[in-house]
């Protein structure tokens, strides 16, 4: 396996911020440069879908039944600018590989990612009860987000019109997603983001790593959800960060894919501002 993981040649794609008119700001140009940055952050969940490239191409449908993949968000990627991405054999392990994105000199994402013999067990879903999104979402704070607390279910119809605009987006032409009709790794990392942002009012934040492990691969027609629950809620260096354990689901019962997502929902430039 390691022969065709060194095969893989670099991938390169011209990064584009799909979220510059979101509720999130820190996509915004003005908002973004008031933060230290050169302009709005290409957002990390596409980031993620970049750093899947050379996994996706390397195993194919295999990723997305007992695959894995981490990506830790080290610097930002701008709209426009060139991402490079790059694979190399873990030693030792041959059904592994470490995965860099590097862009204008810098290296702005890592993460691992690895075919397993097989899934791991299976999520008990009785830990993860549904919940309401709610009517009147609270501002993001320990007390909205504590820990052991449900987020609210949020679910959305993947369909062909959805996804190809996605593939579009974050410039992705492997066949497995545009021909075969399965979903895109980085649209699954999409729903950590979709729970958070249902569930509380945040100002702008910052999504600064994902650990996805996939179980079954969600089709293109099917109505995706998820299910988190927020595993912890601390602050580091100004920042107020929040941790989840997402379970994303296809037709509300089979398990696509459990995701441990980080971010920071209030980031203490804001909070010095107060």
């Amino acid at each position: 396996m390691s022969s065709a993981i060194e095969a893989i040649a670099d991938y390169q794609v011209e990064a584009y911020n799909t979220s510059k008119d979101s509720d999130n700001k820190i996509h915004d140009d003005t908002v973004a440069k008031k933060f230290g940055f050169s302009g709005g952050l290409v957002p990390g969940v596409d980031v993620y879908a970049y750093l899947s490239h050379p996994a996706a191409e390397c195993w194919g449908e295999d990723f997305l039944t007992r695959g894995s993949a981490d990506c830790r968000l080290l610097l930002p990627v701008y709209d426009g600018a060139t991402a490079t991405v790059s694979a190399k054999p873990v030693a030792g392990d041959d059904n592994a590989m470490t995965i860099t994105v590097e862009s204008a000199g810098q290296l702005c994402a890592t993460g691992t990612a690895r075919l397993h013999d097989a899934a791991p067990a299976l999520p008990d879903l009785a830990d993860f009860p549904t919940a309401p999104l709610p009517e009147n979402r609270p501002p993001a704070s320990p007390e909205s987000l504590p820990t052991g607390g449900m987020l609210g279910t949020y679910e959305l119809c993947l369909d062909e019109k959805t996804m190809a605009g996605y593939l579009a987006d974050v410039r992705e032409t492997l066949p497995l997603y545009g021909d075969a009709g399965l979903i895109h790794p980085g649209m699954i990392s999409r729903f950590g983001n979709r729970a958070l942002a249902g569930s509380v009012v945040l100002g702008p934040w910052i999504h600064v790593g994902s650990d996805i492990q996939f179980f079954s691969p969600a089709k293109v027609g099917e109505t995706v959800s998820v299910r988190a629950r927020v595993t912890n809620n601390y602050e580091r260096k100004g920042h107020l960060f929040v941790q989840m354990d997402a379970v994303v689901l296809a037709g509300g019962e089979r398990v696509v894919a459990r995701i441990d997502h980080t971010a920071i929902y209030e980031p203490r430039q804001v909070r010095a501002a107060e």
